[in-house]
């Protein structure tokens, strides 16, 4: 039995796509510890690892806190994270060390111990990665730490690892991983055929493994699933329009308007929509004909599990190559938000839920992502390391 450590931060999407990996080593039989701050760990600990409790000062959702949209302002959180949690973890591991290291895109954290104690190291990946000339390709989207506050966060991350003594620059500390499992469905991967596939491998998403999420009973007509995922949720206008634009359909829509915005701000609410603060949204696509998205690679990857075309209107970071990406594979449609009226949002869900293109290109997506592997071919290269 080995004692493998995990290194995450404290948000859903940089969570729950870990758990069934974490799951699949304890039934194992290995000890796994999880790096978590408090209000997760209850649901780390359902996996079976064993949560290690740090403090954090990311933005806390539980208390109602909200992350920024991006940019250097959300780098620089998670590069002052790392530099938080690491003492934490040197101290609470000097007696109890790991024989390997995994760690998620902003457990910085993770790698850094593992390079100072010369651990073997798997990123968990839970979003696109990088590929064969990506910076060239992506300069437009990066330019922001081309700026005099870009230059100043790269110069704090590279002094950082510096003065650990490790000898790597920020941008492949952060983007360049020595070794990788990618928990998306390869689909979603924007110029596979330039990813090296000898650091990374795209094992999929595993969510045959998220049942303890809950169940949704069957409906006796088509549902349609509204969510902008858990940070991003603050957009009563948004809402106000979904519910004029389905209140007429002879549809049940379940709207997951999280944690932000009161009900009473939204006005009358017709018999067929639901109105939810969270929802078990991989039981809900299970049943549902149309989702519209906030395009986080989690919704998609469960959208594309259960084979659902999606709207995706897209509010900040990674979402908006995400979208993107939808569309380039057939499987939805990019609705901006600046575009959302209710006819809008009525007919993209009305022209998608219809489509036998969508239908097709869904089916073959579908098939792809049950059968990439999931949480075992991620514990085979967990195995594999130590």
């Amino acid at each position: 039995m080995s004692h493998i450590l995990m290194v995450t931060v404290g948000a859903h999407g940089h969570v729950n796509p870990h758990l069934p990996v974490l799951a699949e080593l304890v039934e194992r039989g290995h000890r796994v510890t999880i790096a978590v701050p408090e209000s997760f760990a209850e649901v780390a600990a359902s996996s079976g690892a064993t949560p290690l409790i740090i403090s954090s000062d990311l933005p806390d959702q539980s208390r109602g806190e909200q992350w920024p949209d991006g940019g250097v302002e959300a780098m620089d959180l998670f590069l002052a994270e790392g530099q938080g949690v690491l003492p934490q973890l040197e101290t609470a591991l000097a007696s109890d060390a790991p024989d390997a290291v995994l760690y998620d895109i902003g457990g910085y954290a993770g790698r850094a111990l593992a390079h100072r104690r010369d651990l073997p190291l798997l990123q968990l990946s839970p979003s696109m990665v990088a590929w064969q000339g990506y910076e060239e390709d992506m300069a437009e989207a990066l330019a922001f730490l081309d700026t005099t506050e870009g230059a100043a966060y790269r110069r704090r991350f590279d002094r950082w690892l510096a003065d650990l003594g490790i000898d790597c620059d920020g941008d492949t500390f952060t983007g360049r991983p020595p070794r990788c499992a990618v928990l998306i469905p390869k689909a979603m991967q924007p110029n596979a055929d330039r990813v090296d596939e000898s650091v990374y491998t795209f094992v999929g998403p595993a969510l045959d493994r998220r049942k303890h999420q809950g169940g949704w009973p069957k409906p006796d007509r088509p549902l349609l699933l509204v969510s902008l995922g858990s940070a991003y949720t603050d957009r009563p206008d948004f809402y106000r329009a979904c519910i004029e634009a389905f209140g007429g359909l002879d549809w049940q829509v379940v709207i997951s308007i999280g944690q932000y915005v009161e009900t009473s701000a939204l006005g009358p609410v017709p018999s067929n929509i639901e109105l939810h603060r969270w929802v078990p949204q991989l039981a809900v696509l299970e049943h549902a004909s149309a989702f519209v998205t906030h395009a986080g690679m989690g919704g998609c990857s469960e959208g594309l599990y259960h084979g659902v075309p999606m709207v995706a209107v897209p509010q900040a970071v990674d979402q908006f190559l995400n979208a993107h990406r939808l569309t380039e594979i057939g499987v939805g449609v990019h609705l901006p938000a600046s575009e959302v009226t209710a006819e809008s949002l009525r007919q993209a869900v009305l022209s998608v839920a219809d489509s036998a293109e969508v239908a097709d290109a869904l089916a073959s997506c579908r098939a792809e992502s049950r059968r990439a592997g999931g949480a075992d071919a991620a514990a085979d290269i967990v195995e594999s390391m130590l």
